[in-house]
């Protein structure tokens, strides 16, 4: 039986006072990666979340990488605010989920290359909403060069996830050049076979009786 997705990322804070986007549309699920530009060793996961929430900006995500903190602002059935500037088009509501996930750290300094203490929670719950474990539009590129990089909708549209510099109509440039062979996590054992029941004859052992079955223990 497949478990049931939480909408609430378990064990994990919550955050109050932040403002949904309105409803998700459905389609491919996906998770969008964005960087705070902000230090992990000097600011913590829930001081960014209460500055979200004070701006009415909205994640369901704030991590951090360094210690492993994370808190929840959004259910992942709600979708995040704010379309991208200039676009009629609100790509955060797009998809069965869009899971938007801030991380601690600057995008010119890729958070990849630290501890990601913490990933693996994040991503099987991602797990428990579909979301698969590939990149559709590639490694995110460093800035400046993301910025006048074109953003592919049909990329967009075969789900996953991404950086927010590959979000079509996005004019941010984080995450960086984060390592996403990294960001996929620990490999996910793959269930063993069944093993077929044993056809070959069982051994005998013979007695002043005749033959009998082998037994486990031994005969009287």
């Amino acid at each position: 039986m497949a478990a049931v997705a939480n909408a609430w990322m378990p064990g994990v804070e919550r955050a109050d006072g932040t403002i949904t986007g309105g409803r998700l549309h459905g389609g491919a699920p996906r998770a969008v990666w964005h960087t705070t530009e902000s230090d992990p060793k000097e600011l913590s996961a829930r001081a960014i979340a209460r500055e979200l929430g004070d701006d009415e900006r909205a994640a369901h995500l704030v991590w951090n990488p360094v210690n492993g903190e994370i808190v929840q602002l959004l259910p992942a059935t709600a979708a995040a605010t704010r379309r991208p500037q200039g676009t009629a088009t609100d790509w955060a509501q797009e998809g069965r989920v869009c899971v938007r996930v801030l991380v601690l750290g600057h995008s010119a300094f890729p958070f990849t290359n630290g501890p990601l203490i913490g990933l693996d929670r994040i991503l099987e719950w991602l797990d428990s909403w579909g979301v698969p474990r590939h990149w559709p539009a590639g490694s995110p590129i460093p800035r400046p060069a993301s910025l006048p990089r074109p953003r592919s909708v049909r990329l967009w549209a075969q789900g996953g996830h991404f950086g927010q510099s590959q979000v079509p109509g996005s004019k941010a440039d984080g995450p960086g050049a984060i390592d996403i062979e990294r960001m996929r996590g620990a490999a996910i054992p793959r269930p063993r076979p069944e093993q077929a029941p044993s056809t070959s004859p069982q051994p005998v052992w013979r007695s002043h009786n005749g033959t009998r079955p082998h037994a486990t223990t031994s005969p009287s």
